[in-house]
């Protein structure tokens, strides 16, 4: 543990008891002694704290930003709105995905937030693949999430002002004495804020969210069980390099004016892939959800097979869910055993468990979308 990094707010998850863990190169708390089911059912029900200031978070400024991360992106940037953020794709030539990450439009620059475990090399892309005249900065300021029902009323008597931002949206406002940059979005499809603050200030507002009586501090096994249940993600388990943004069901992270037809149509990395997936819809496999019954989870790696024993695909990521009531899963599957209502068999050693393919996400988002 001496070997890893620490977030601004280490010391803080210690002295709340927060069981640590290496995560991405990081010293980060998997639980506090609320423990993982607590912790996700009071995000859902009030508001929690996640320190995620693990992930890397960067200023691109230049002479015309937008148009150059366009070249390293699936997503539209160029016609991003000052305040605007979006989901994003890094491509590599065979159309896989390297990274998921947001991008927000700072007027005078982009502010990029990419995965912990991917930092470095996106860090290289960017700085490879902008060239010289655009400034690639890793900033060094903490990041936080609070989400849940609860968070607005939180937020209200802080900064009432971020209130007024909806879904995707983000501005920066004066807090505590620093200047904070809040978005309105998050991982776990609740409503609620992500505020990115410097590294120095970090702990002085993570405490005044804390001393919140709505407020607890939640750790990554919540975190995972809460962005399951919503059907996001997690790179280098839901989506690599090997994977497609059609395979990953991730088609809608091409932007319209990237896709055949569009005014800048291609463009990135792998676009002739992706966007004849997009057309010709022959990609032979892709993302699905499911939903098991009793309460045994199916874990990542399990095998799926058809109700003939063929195997037709593996989980990606499973849990039990808490909301839901009942183990749920991200996994690929062939196309033809990709069907809603589709009874799949997880391989649990050795036991078959019967699993339904499902839409996502498993528990209804609640962002606030005005």
């Amino acid at each position: 543990m001496s070997d890893l990094k620490q977030t601004p707010l280490s010391a803080l998850h210690q002295e709340l008891g927060g069981k640590m863990v290496p995560f991405a190169g990081y010293s980060m708390p998997v639980q506090f002694p609320l423990g993982v089911k607590k912790e996700h059912e009071h995000t859902r029900n009030a508001c929690g704290l996640f320190d995620v200031s693990h992930m890397g978070q960067v200023r691109i400024s230049g002479p015309s930003p937008a148009a150059a991360m366009e070249t390293l992106v699936t997503a539209d940037v160029v016609d991003l709105p000052e305040g605007g953020q979006r989901y994003a794709l890094f491509t590599n030539n065979e159309g896989g995905i390297l990274d998921d990450l947001m991008i927000v439009n700072h007027g005078d620059s982009l502010y990029v937030v990419v995965n912990a475990a991917c930092k470095e090399q996106d860090v290289a892309l960017m700085r490879t693949g902008l060239g010289a005249e655009h400034e690639v900065e890793i900033l060094d300021r903490g990041l936080l999430a609070l989400q849940g029902p609860q968070a607005k009323a939180v937020m209200q008597r802080l900064c009432p002002q971020a209130c007024e931002l909806v879904f995707m949206q983000h501005a920066r406002f004066e807090v505590l004495g620093s200047e904070v940059w809040i978005s309105r979005s998050g991982y776990t499809g609740e409503d609620g804020f992500e505020i990115s603050v410097p590294a120095g200030a970090t702990e002085a507002l993570a405490r005044w969210f804390l001393d919140q009586h709505e407020v607890e501090p939640i750790g990554l096994g919540a975190r995972d069980s809460l962005r399951l249940e919503a059907g996001l993600c997690l790179y280098g388990h839901d989506i690599d390099a090997t994977t497609t943004p059609v395979e990953a069901s991730l088609s809608w992270a091409v932007g319209k004016s990237r896709r055949v037809g569009g005014e800048r149509e291609a463009g990135f990395p792998g676009a002739d892939v992706v966007l004849h997936q997009m057309q010709a819809k022959d990609h032979r496999r892709k993302r699905i959800g499911l939903v098991g019954e009793g309460r045994a989870p199916v874990r990542e790696g399990a095998q799926l097979f058809d109700a003939d024993d063929n195997e037709v695909g593996q989980v990606t990521s499973g849990s039990f869910g808490p909301s839901v009531g009942a183990p749920v899963a991200m996994a690929y599957a062939n196309v033809e055993s990709a069907d809603r209502g589709t009874t799949l068999y997880a391989d649990v050693r050795g036991k078959r468990l019967p699993m339904t393919v499902s839409p996502m996400p498993f528990v209804p988002a609640s962002y606030y979308r005005g």
